[in-house]
């Protein structure tokens, strides 16, 4: 069976030395992104009930 040059080893072109840029890196870490998704509500739901008790009225 002969290779389709399609399925070949990849061409010097496609093969690049840029290197990864630093939002790539930062969302390919999946630990950062599960603190991210745990902190962020986190954080929002707390900001948003403190604001809700300092809107409350005062009681006499």
């Amino acid at each position: 069976m002969s290779q389709d040059p399609a399925q070949a080893a990849p061409a010097d072109d496609d093969v690049s030395d840029e290197p990864i840029p630093m939002m790539q890196q930062l969302c390919d870490n999946p630990f950062l992104l599960l603190f991210l998704g745990v902190a962020m509500p986190t954080v929002l739901y707390i900001v948003w009930g403190v604001m809700e008790i300092v809107g409350l009225p005062i009681a006499k």
